[in-house]
């Protein structure tokens, strides 16, 4: 019982300090350029939108197991307390430049650190969620799932059963991101689907996902994790482009008679060969249930970030970040 309300108590009092937020936490990686340019980078940002580099724009965190490189970084805080789990993707194309290989031979693993300060992390380790026939596990995210009490963990796989024909979403539920029950499709279309990402606003949870058959980013709504799904066809944001890599996260809550203020972000592909990776578009929306999104112009970044995620952070924990990995003069 004193376990339970010092729980509670602990959510109870980081609720409070979220809610005068102090900023954003960006976790991403560079490139493929070198082994180094496939690590964790960190970004902070005390508006969501001006973003400045941690570390001098050097690795935060280097992965020293699996195939030692980390993409498509997610970070995820405790629902019960100040614990961030921080997963991502264990490849570095760096080190073997087969596409190939990553999808038939691939890793079935994701990697993650956890922390309760977001500067003291623990090591690097290798978690195994796919089942024996995947040929890759990519750009894994987590939501606290209410029904289940537990973690809902998704990624993208493909499979020997289809000669590893298209890539499908498979997910699995844990309770601490070290045992994991058994995986299951979440989502199968005829075509690949990947990157899948869900943001909750009130009881609602809208999913964004990289569609093939468009070649860009759809979004979706439920009451429900589990679903079902309704495709939102009034969704102005993901088209138009080779976008890949959602986030969608609260810049502003509603307030004083205001309308909220979400940002959308899609990872600009359309141009990887040849002039390079354009890095993240950003879009704004005052209301997710409409689906519509317009294209802002007022956001920086200190080079082109990568398929990532966006944490909101307290103003001691932004000013920890910064006082931690400082940039040089």
């Amino acid at each position: 019982m004193k376990i339970l309300l010092a729980s509670i108590l602990a959510a109870m009092s980081l609720t409070t300090e979220l809610s005068a937020q102090g900023g954003f936490l960006f976790s991403t990686f560079r490139d493929e350029t070198t082994p180094m340019s496939e690590q964790i980078y960190f970004g902070v940002s005390r508006d969501g939108k001006k973003w400045n580099s941690l570390n001098g724009g050097n690795p935060v965190l280097v992965s020293d197991v699996g195939e030692y490189g980390v993409r498509d970084s997610f970070l995820l805080r405790s629902h019960n307390g100040p614990k961030v789990w921080l997963i991502a993707t264990d490849l570095c194309i760096n080190r073997n430049r087969d596409w190939h290989r990553a999808t038939h031979a691939g890793s079935r693993s994701i990697v993650i650190w956890e922390s309760t300060d977001l500067v003291h992390w623990s090591p690097p380790r290798l978690a195994l969620v796919a089942p024996e026939e995947a040929g890759c596990v990519w750009a894994p995210e987590a939501i606290y799932d209410d029904e289940a009490g537990d973690y809902l963990v998704y990624w993208a796989s493909t499979t020997k059963s289809d000669n590893y024909a298209k890539q499908r979403i498979w997910a699995a539920h844990t309770r601490d991101f070290r045992k994991f029950d058994k995986p299951f499709v979440y989502i199968e279309r005829p075509y690949h689907v990947i990157d899948i990402h869900i943001a909750r606003d009130g009881d609602v949870y809208y999913r964004f996902i990289k569609d093939d058959k468009t070649k860009s980013v759809s979004m979706a709504s439920s009451k429900k994790l589990t679903g079902p799904w309704q495709e939102m066809e009034q969704f102005t944001a993901g088209t138009g482009k080779n976008f890949e890599g959602p986030i969608c996260y609260q810049l502003e809550a509603a307030a004083d008679g205001q309308t909220p203020v979400w940002s959308l972000l899609l990872d600009n592909v359309s141009d990887r060969i040849g002039a390079g990776a354009f890095g993240y578009m950003p879009f704004l929306s005052n209301d997710l249930s409409t689906g519509q999104f317009a294209p802002a112009t007022d956001f920086q970044f200190p080079y082109a970030f990568r398929h990532g995620s966006v944490l909101a952070i307290t103003k001691d924990e932004l000013e920890r970040l910064k006082s931690a990995y400082p940039n040089p003069q």
